[in-house]
C-alpha cells in the first residue's frame, strides 16, 4: 500500500471542492514559503486520502496537478513532505495510466532516477515503483537514466543494502523477521530491474553487480509456503534477463568469478532453485503451476545451459529419473522428476508441458535417443513429433539400453520401467483371429500417421509383409 494513515475521504462534489481547495494552498506556497513543513504534510496527506479513487479527483489527475506534486516530491527539503508528494503521485500514475505519460513529459523521470540514491526505504519503495509504472504506457528512455542518472548504480546499491540484512550475523532476523516495508521496498526494486532489461536487454550488463546479491537473499531466505510469493518470485525473475553467462566480463572484472557458480560451492544456486521448483509442485494445484512455475523452469534451463560440468551432472541427478525409479513404469513415484513427467502431459498445464519436456530434452543433452531413455518413448515421443525432431531408430525395440558405459539393466522403452521389475502378464495369449485385428488396426494408424506429413515413418506391418515375417495363409488353413 502507498499510504499507511488511515483517514476517510468525502465523496462527489464535496471532494472535488476539496481536492481543488488543497491543490490551491499547496500551489500558492510554492511561490509564497508561508506554509510550515507541518501543514505541508498534512495538506499532501489530505490529498493523498482523496487521490486513492479517481472519482471527483480531477484536479490531481491533470498536468498542473501532477507539477504541483512534483515540486514538493523533488525539490522539498523536508523528508515527510517529500514522501507524502511521491505517494500522491504514485497513486496518480498507478489509477490514471495517461499520467505517467505526462510526469514522463514535465522531465521529471531523470529526478525520479537522481532520487533513487536515497538509503531511505520508504523513498526506496515510492521511487521505484514511480520508475516502474513508467516503463508502461510512455515512451520514457531509460538508457540516459542509467547512463546519464546512475539509475542501475542506484539500483545494485539498493539490492546491495537489502542482501546485507542476509549476512550470516543476520541470516535468522532476516528469515524471520524483516519488516514488510523492506520487502516491499525489495519488491518494487525488483521488478523496476526486471522490466528494464526486459524492454532493454542491451542494458542488462550493467546490472551485473545484483547477481551475487540477489542469489544471496534468494538462498539465505527460507523458502515459503506458498513458496513463489513475493519476494521469492520477484527475485526469480529479476535474474532471468541479466547476463548470467557473464558475456560482457563484469562479473569477473567485479567479483573475480561467475556469481551464480560460487567458488565456495559451484552447484548452491541450481540446487536452490531446484528446492523451490520441487516445492512449487507440491505447494499448488496444476492450474495454478501452469502461470507460477514458468519463470523457475525458465531460470533452471538458462543455469544449466551456462553451468560447468560438475554442475550439469548433479542438475541432471536432482532433475532426471534415477535408476531406483526404473522399479516402476516412470511417472508413477513420488519424486520430483516423477512429478515433472506426470506435468508434462496433464491437460492442465498447456503451457507448461513444452517447458518441462523442453528440460527433459536439454538434460539429456539434446539427444533423441538418450531423452528416450532417460524418460520413456511415452512421455518423449509427443515432444519429439512436435518439435520435428526424429524419431531414434531404436525407440521401439523391447530391451532398448543405456548407453554403453553406462551398464544397467535393460529397460521398457515406452514406459522406462527395468524389464526385470515388470509384473509378469497374467492375460490369455491372443488368438490368431485377434492378432491379425490388431495388425489391420496398427497398418491402419501408422497409414494416417504418415499422412499427416509430421514425421517420416516406416509402417511395421508393411515392413513385416517385405520382410518375410509375415506369412499370407490361404482360407482353408487352420
Amino acid at each position: 500500500m502507498l499510504s499507511r494513515i488511515p483517514s476517510k475521504a468525502r465523496g462527489g462534489k464535496a471532494k472535488l471542492e476539496d481536492v481543488t481547495r488543497l491543490l490551491d494552498e499547496l500551489r500558492s506556497d510554492l511561490a509564497a514559503k508561508k506554509l510550515t513543513p507541518k501543514r505541508r504534510k498534512q495538506l499532501l496527506e489530505e490529498l493523498k486520502v482523496h487521490g486513492r479513487a479517481v472519482e471527483s479527483a480531477d484536479p490531481i489527475f491533470t498536468k498542473e496537478g501532477i507539477q504541483t506534486l512534483a515540486h514538493y516530491a523533488f525539490d522539498e527539503p523536508d523528508v515527510q513532505v517529500a514522501q507524502e508528494a511521491l505517494r500522491c503521485i504514485a497513486n496518480a500514475l498507478l489509477l490514471e495510466p495517461k499520467m505517467r505519460q505526462v510526469f514522463v513529459d514535465l522531465d521529471y523521470a531523470p529526478k525520479a532516477a537522481d532520487k533513487l540514491k536515497s538509503e531511505d526505504i520508504d523513498d526506496e519503495f515510492l521511487l521505484s515503483r514511480i520508475l516502474f509504472l513508467m516503463t508502461y504506457d510512455t515512451d520514457a528512455n531509460y538508457d540516459p537514466l542509467v547512463t546519464d542518472n546512475s539509475l542501475a548504480e542506484h539500483i545494485n546499491d539498493a539490492m546491495a543494502r537489502h542482501a546485507k540484512r542476509y549476512s550470516k550475523s543476520a541470516r535468522r532476523a532476516s528469515q524471520m523477521h524483516t519488516s514488510p516495508m523492506d520487502l516491499m521496498a525489495l519488491s518494487e526494486t525488483l521488478k523496476l530491474l526486471f522490466n528494464i532489461t526486459h524492454f532493454y536487454p542491451d542494458l542488462a550488463e550493467h546490472f551485473s553487480k545484483s547477481i551475487p546479491h540477489i542469489f544471496k537473499i534468494l538462498n539465505r531466505r527460507k523458502i515459503p509456503s506458498p513458496p513463489l510469493q513475493a519476494p521469492v518470485n520477484y527475485l526469480i525473475n529479476a535474474l532471468i534477463n541479466l547476463d548470467l553467462e557473464d558475456k560482457k566480463g563484469q562479473q569477473l572484472k567485479f567479483l573475480g568469478m561467475n556469481a551464480v557458480f560460487p567458488k565456495i560451492d559451484a552447484k548452491c544456486n541450481a540446487e536452490h532453485l531446484i528446492n523451490i521448483l520441487d516445492n512449487a509442485i507440491v505447494a499448488y494445484s496444476e492450474k495454478e503451476l501452469d502461470d507460477k512455475v514458468a519463470p523457475v523452469l525458465t531460470l533452471i534451463r538458462r543455469v544449466y545451459e551456462i553451468a560447468p560440468d560438475g554442475v550439469k551432472k548433479y542438475m541432471e541427478w536432482l532433475l532426471l529419473p534415477t535408476d531406483e525409479e526404473r522399479s516402476r513404469p516412470l511417472g508413477q513415484s513420488d519424486t520430483l522428476s516423477a512429478r515433472l513427467l506426470r506435468l508434462s502431459t496433464s491437460a492442465m498445464t498447456p503451457s507448461l508441458r513444452g517447458s518441462i519436456s523442453a528440460m527433459m530434452f536439454e538434460l539429456s543433452g539434446k539427444d533423441a535417443s538418450k531423452f528416450v531413455q532417460n524418460v520413456g518413448y511415452g512421455f518423449a515421443a509427443g515432444f519429439l513429433m512436435s518439435n520435428n525432431i526424429q524419431m531414434p531408430e531404436n525407440a521401439m525395440e523391447a530391451h532398448a539400453t543405456a548407453e554403453a558405459e553406462a551398464e544397467s539393466a535393460a529397460v521398457n522403452p515406452i514406459t522406462g520401467q527395468r524389464l526385470d521389475a515388470e509384473d509378469p502378464s497374467s492375460e490369455a495369449p491372443m488368438t490368431d483371429e485377434e492378432k491379425e485385428r490388431e495388425a489391420e488396426r496398427l497398418f491402419v494408424l501408422f497409414e494416417r500417421l504418415k499422412a499427416t506429413g509430421v514425421m517420416d515413418v516406416v509402417n511395421p506391418v508393411e515392413e513385416a509383409y517385405r520382410s518375410g515375417r509375415i506369412e499370407e495363409l490361404p482360407d482353408d488353413a487352420d
